[in-house]
């Protein structure tokens, strides 16, 4: 054991000098770091390691008393989680951070054991197909679990212009958007990087080189179906061909006139193999589900609509997707970090059963919310709103 474990403890500490990133994402703030267990879970390249690494750094501790491991290395393939944790422990540890655990066969087991039993504090990191709350050796007890999302456009802007800028609760937004926006375009204009963002703005590494951004990203999403999903839900290597000529037929397709049983045709399985495959791309961060308050959280319920998770995977797989599914696909993507949204009876969203939102552009009327209670126009192209008409764009600014 003291080998691998010197071998890794020369890695950590060549890897924690050379590392510089300053900003934060909105979840460092968000993260009890007072816990002993602690799991930051997210689609891959959301800056999950980055926050590990930005942990490790600022902590005071001296560098032999914590370590970062990656779970996936070959080294670490046959070693026993638990008993290098013991180790560790043993030679005075305190903070262990294991990052892709995930990749590690029986995480849960090692991470019970070492909760249990050791002295320590660990946070691990990875895919958010992880199903921590149906763990076996129930480690949801055990562990705070965080699913992190991708950039907001506010933290895009922060990034992309070096400024500082304020996040919105959904209740302010509603209520104080023209006292919000007003402010806003104090510092910046906001339809500006506005397209840049729907683009190639979801993801931190965008601004690592823009340039090979999408090929990043098409790599980064093959990562997820051929090797985190089969590696989690057991999925047969010749049917990943399959989830990937799903993920591009959704892609293609309007989220509101899918035919489940053509599309099952056309990926050749049937129709409950196919509602399977769609639940793992939602909890792979590559699809996002839909659904209706009325027909339950079944995996074999029938979603109302499929949306990529985010716009930047629709351009990235659709070359030139529709404008209104952009629209809707981004309100989604920021609304659901701190809410629960539903397929309503009136309008585009449901918002914690309380709100409703039609989405659409600066020409969009209210006919569809009509005399509905708490509704409101979700409008593109417009710098400031009035009444229930709220900029689009605003929406980033939830987090």
């Amino acid at each position: 054991m003291e080998n691998i474990f010197n071998l890794f403890q020369e890695r950590f500490i060549s890897l924690l000098a050379r590392f510089n990133i300053k900003y934060k994402r909105y979840f460092y703030q968000k993260i009890n770091l007072n816990d002993k267990l602690i799991g930051i879970i997210g689609a891959r390249g959301v800056g999950k390691t980055t926050f590990l690494l930005q942990f490790l750094k600022e902590n005071k501790l001296p560098v032999s008393k914590k370590l970062y491991i990656s779970a996936d290395s070959i080294e670490f393939s046959d070693v026993s989680l638990f008993e290098f944790a013991k180790y560790f422990e043993s030679i005075g540890g305190e903070i262990l951070v294991v990052d892709e655990i995930h990749k590690y066969k029986n995480f849960e087991k090692h991470l019970k054991q070492i909760y249990d039993f050791l002295n320590i504090k660990v946070l691990f990191s990875g895919s958010s197909a992880i199903r921590l709350e149906h763990s076996k050796t129930d480690l949801s007890r055990r562990a705070t679990i965080y699913k992190v999302n991708g950039l907001s456009y506010r933290e895009f802007l922060e990034l992309k212009l070096g400024v500082s800028l304020k996040s919105y609760t959904l209740e302010e937004i509603l209520e104080n958007h023209i006292e919000i926006s007003y402010e806003i375009l104090k510092i910046l204009k906001p339809l500006e990087h506005w397209k840049e963002y729907l683009q190639k703005g979801f993801y931190p590494f965008y601004f690592e080189n823009p340039e090979t951004y999408y090929i990043k990203l098409e790599q980064i999403i093959n990562t997820v179906i051929e090797t985190d999903l089969p590696f989690v839900f057991n999925i047969e290597v010749e049917n990943l061909i399959k989830l990937k000529k799903l993920v591009k037929l959704i892609c293609i397709s309007e989220p509101y006139e899918l035919n489940l049983s053509k599309l099952a045709q056309k990926i050749e399985i049937n129709r409950a193999t196919l509602y399977k495959y769609i639940e793992y791309l939602h909890r792979g961060d590559i699809l996002f589900i839909l659904k209706s308050s009325q027909k339950g959280d079944r995996i074999f319920t029938k979603p109302e609509k499929i949306y990529m998770n985010n716009t930047n995977l629709n351009y990235c797989y659709c070359g030139n997707p529709k404008i209104g599914i952009i629209r809707e696909t981004f309100i989604m993507s920021m609304l659901r970090e701190n809410h629960n949204i539903e397929y309503p009876k009136k309008g585009d969203i449901r918002i914690d059963g309380k709100y409703t939102l039609e989405v659409g552009g600066k020409s969009k009327k209210q006919n569809q919310i009509k005399n509905v209670k708490n509704s409101f126009l979700a409008v593109d192209d417009i710098e400031v709103g009035t009444g229930n008409k709220i900029p689009l764009w605003l929406f980033g600014f939830l987090y």
